[in-house]
């Protein structure tokens, strides 16, 4: 159920009358949320001191924010937009940015206003006052480095070459983002154990971020005498290779970013500057011949691991004696640094483990064997393993290879075996369902039909069935099918969320129910905490997921078994919560969307000849930038618009906030109009709704707002109902807005999640769009059996003796059955009749949950070509609850 919701109409005034005894809806209340507390660890307990390390008392005051940073050389915020925008939000090149300023300078010229100094007199002066901004200016560094060995006329190409790589300087980069801030509320100062008392009684661990996680708490025990009060610091490193064009050279580059364990996952998640951009390592080319040598494939992983140790470096003393440096409250602590999580697809796991292609990272299982678990690999059993056999026999016996020595014994208590955490997005998401599952049931079809003519029908089929879908707000659409080439990982989550009820009818029982519990596995691996029992579940389900897979070797889709490397690493996803916190907070996800904003963009506004210098430059400004408006937002500079902030500068702050205006325009244009042509529930209104007994709905309404201790209106006479004039003025809307608590979407910082749903009888001026939704009807039960599903016809309001009552009309559905569907999991509904005619009923707003979606139970039947997707919530007789449609309904409707 969701921690927070609400939902707005317009201007639509918060409902609360509303019977409590039995009734078909009742008023989404306030979900009973857990008893929860924090046990803090004693020993590194981030206790708050002074510049020069020495603890403070009690509840101190953080000392007065230092402002010598800041910027004096901005005349005023206008500057400071003008340049925000302009550079970093409109990303307008120098050549751009003159032509703008004389536009500017014209306009002044022409109004007469040229005796106002220009923003800016040139380009020269634009970049000028950019580059004056002390805050976040971390400067980018090189340093060469080549093959060591010998080398002679002879030699390869790559051992004469010189590899540059891009730096920037760990500990100010780690000083920067913890001294943000942007983060305070965010950040955790020291290790924790969060345990939530149920309404049961019962006491749980629940483990979210990396600081209520096993890992840290182990960390903090271990620790070096001397560190008592210090706060915990783990450095939290991502890897991964991006391509910004293939036309033009496929230029490739290779990025290494440091986040903080301290911060909340869902800070990271919202795309902040937790996430920064700290290496561009080489990515070292050979000619044919050589390519696939072994010496060159040695060095270039020893050259990524040198390059990553020596990038870390300045960091290697605070993991011994603390460091004093500024948190996001203002407060300075004594920090002791820890390489934590690395986040990394399975060919950057293979390279960062020293293990050979094929092998499990995290484990001895052999690669023809990856269908169980093998004995852990560890950092001592590795050192020992290299110290009694040969280069050989590691390589055929424990693959390991043994020229390689990981960056992390470079530095104390580091295990980069442990420490490489789970990959939704490449071995769960785009790896086990996208490549595997989808791949194999493809595959299941071609060899199950007796013609490839009729296995391109039952494929043509099953992309109409995934194209009929009826839209849903954030939902992907898919207008051909999966008949495209270009792969995204959001196009693999959106195929997640409907793929399933499409397959149904052309595939065995055994392959649809393998197919559900992947995606249950999936949905509650990505949830954004998860207790002891959530662990148990994914294990249960994971272990039925094998047990059913069988049936893709049973039909011979995959005759030589599953040690597939992706599939095998969910066999550590549970441990891998247990020690570093869920998962969606670690997912190569975020460092893949960190390459829009750290490569592409600043790719694409350089000349693209010699890029990689313009693009540091342009990294270099971007973080001056948002360090100096976290700064300003930090001074309350940035409360209002520039625009109220000028006038209000002025003496001149009567200026109505702009969502008023909104609201007022709003509000005056519907009265007008009702002034014009009066809405009654008599004439047009019942006429557009084709409701002809919206009245009656009305009055029953009616009744259950103005006298909730009697019984529900829709068992009593409609003459012992509120009388209702036919003439009563009503107002419609198309829309409604649900905002819910849904940490696991990308919800932003404080998890807060917003959804429209929409009932209006054009849609982008085509066919009408009613959304459906979820209704409370026994507020004491949980998940779906205490909701109703119902169709939007309209969001209406009426005003009945002075007071306005918000409402919906909806149409009922009920449930089919009462378990769900053994097949897929899901509840399946049907439309409600009476007499051949849909059910209805007008219920307040604020006893629906939010939005939901339905896919039509397809069965057997095919769909016509030139099925219109707008037509599926009236064509099919029973519709399956898609509760994978995300991950908040997903825990909602269970």
């Amino acid at each position: 159920m969701a921690r927070l919701c609400s939902l707005c109409v317009r201007s639509f005034p918060t409902y609360r009358g509303l019977s409590q005894h039995r009734a078909r809806y009742h008023r989404h209340p306030k979900p009973r949320l857990p008893e929860s507390r924090k046990r803090y660890h004693a020993h590194l307990s981030g206790r708050p001191c002074t510049t020069d390390g020495q603890a403070l008392p009690p509840n101190a005051p953080p000392p007065p924010p230092d402002n010598s940073q800041s910027c004096d050389s901005f005349p005023n915020r206008v500057a400071f937009e003008f340049i925000e925008h302009v550079y970093e939000k409109s990303e307008q090149s120098q050549e751009d940015i003159t032509h703008l300023l004389e536009i500017l300078k014209a306009r002044d010229v022409l109004y007469g206003t040229d005796e106002i100094p220009p923003l800016f007199h040139d380009a020269a002066q634009f970049f000028a006052m950019l580059d004056t901004i002390k805050q976040g200016q971390i400067k980018w560094k090189s340093i060469a480095l080549r093959y060591t060995g010998p080398v002679d006329d002879n030699s390869p190409a790559w051992m004469k070459k010189t590899y540059v790589i891009h730096f920037r300087n760990a500990l100010e980069v780690v000083e920067s983002i913890a001294a943000s801030s942007d983060f305070d509320g965010h950040f955790h100062t020291a290790p924790f154990v969060k345990t939530i008392t149920q309404a049961s009684g019962i006491k749980t661990r629940q483990i979210s971020d990396l600081m209520s996680a096993q890992w840290a708490m182990r960390q903090a025990i271990s620790q070096l005498p001397g560190t008592l009060g210090a706060m915990l610091t783990p450095i939290i490193l991502g890897a991964d290779k991006t391509t910004v064009s293939v036309a033009t050279g496929n230029q490739e580059f290779h990025l290494l970013y440091m986040m903080l364990g301290n911060i909340s996952n869902e800070m990271r998640r919202a795309h902040r500057e937790a996430v920064v951009p700290i290496g561009f390592l080489a990515i070292p080319k050979g000619d044919r011949d050589v390519e696939d040598s072994d010496e060159f494939r040695i060095f270039k992983k020893q050259l990524y691991h040198h390059a990553i140790a020596f990038i870390l470096s300045p960091l290697r003393p605070g993991m011994t004696t603390p460091h004093v440096m500024r948190c996001p409250d203002g407060h300075y602590r004594r920090a002791v640094f820890e390489l934590g999580p690395f986040i990394a697809d399975y060919p950057e796991q293979v390279y960062l483990s020293g293990v050979v292609y094929g092998w499990c990272p995290k484990c001895l299982a052999l690669p023809d064997e990856l269908e169980s678990l093998g004995d852990l690999r560890f950092r001592a059993l590795t050192d020992n393993l290299c110290a009694h056999y040969d280069r050989k026999t590691l390589w055929e016996s424990f693959g390991i290879v043994g020229d390689v020595t990981p960056f992390t014994d470079y530095f104390p208590r580091a295990d980069i075996h442990e420490l490489l955490s789970p990959d939704l997005l490449h071995q769960l998401i785009k790896g086990t369902f996208k490549d595997h599952i989808v791949a194999w049931v493809e595959d299941y079809i071609r060899l199950s039909a007796h013609s490839e003519a009729e296995a391109k029908r039952v494929l043509d089929d099953i992309d109409r069935r995934i194209a009929a879908v009826p839209l849903f707000p954030g939902l992907r659409r898919f207008p051909n099918g999966r008949n495209f080439k270009q792969w995204t990982g959001n196009d693999s989550k959106a195929l997640m969320k409907v793929f399933l009820p499409a397959i149904v009818g052309y595939v065995p029982d055994q392959m649809v129910r393998c197919i559900a519990v992947l995606l249950d596995f999936t949905y509650l691996t990505r949830r954004s905490s998860h207790t002891t029992q959530d662990l148990r579940d994914m294990k249960a389900t994971l272990a039925e997921f094998h047990r059913l897979r069988v049936i893709f070797e049973e039909v011979g889709v995959r005759p030589h078994g599953f040690s597939l490397p992706r599939q095998h690493a969910l066999v550590h996803y549970v441990r891998s919560i247990q020690l570093f916190g869920s998962p969606n907070g670690l997912c190569s996800s975020i460092t893949e969307s960190r390459h829009i904003t750290a490569v592409k963009r600043p790719w694409r506004r350089s000349n693209r000849r010699t890029p990689l210098g313009q693009m540091l430059r342009t990294l270099v400004r971007l973080s001056q930038l948002a360090a100096l408006r976290v700064d300003l937002a930090r001074r309350g500079v940035l409360t209002s618009s520039v625009y109220r902030h000028a006038l209000q500068n002025v003496g001149l702050d009567e200026e109505p906030d702009p969502e008023q205006l909104v609201e007022e325009r709003y509000r005056f244009k519907a009265e007008a109009a009702a002034a014009e042509e009066p809405y009654s529930m008599s004439s047009r209104v019942t006429d557009d709704l084709m409701e002809p007994r919206l009245l009656e709905h009305c009055r029953r309404f009616l009744r259950d707002v103005l006298y909730p201790e009697l019984e529900p209106a829709v068992d009593v006479p409609i003459d012992q109902c509120p009388d209702l004039s036919p003439c009563t003025r009503i107002a419609l809307y198309n829309s409604a807005r649900a905002v819910f608590y849904a940490p696991s979407e990308a919800a932003g910082s404080s998890g807060m999640h917003q959804e429209f749903i929409r009932c209006t009888p054009s849609w982008y001026s085509g066919p009408a769009r009613y959304d459906t939704v979820l209704v409370q009807t026994n507020p004491d039960m949980e998940g779906f059996l205490g909701m109703t599903v119902a169709r939007i016809r309209a969001f209406l309001s009426f005003v009945h003796d002075g007071v306005r009552h918000p409402c919906a009309l909806v149409e009922w559905f009920e449930l089919d059955g009462d378990d769900p569907d053994p097949l897929t999991g899901m509840w399946v509904v049907k439309p409600e009749l009476e007499n051949g005619n849909r059910v209805s009923a007008v219920i307040p707003v604020d006893s629906i949950v939010r939005a939901c979606h339905l896919i039509g139970v397809y069965g057997h039947t095919k769909i016509p070509i030139g099925f219109d997707y707008t037509q599926s919530l009236d064509a099919f007789h029973h519709y399956y609850v898609n509760w994978f449609i995300d991950y908040h309904a997903h825990e909602t409707v269970i």
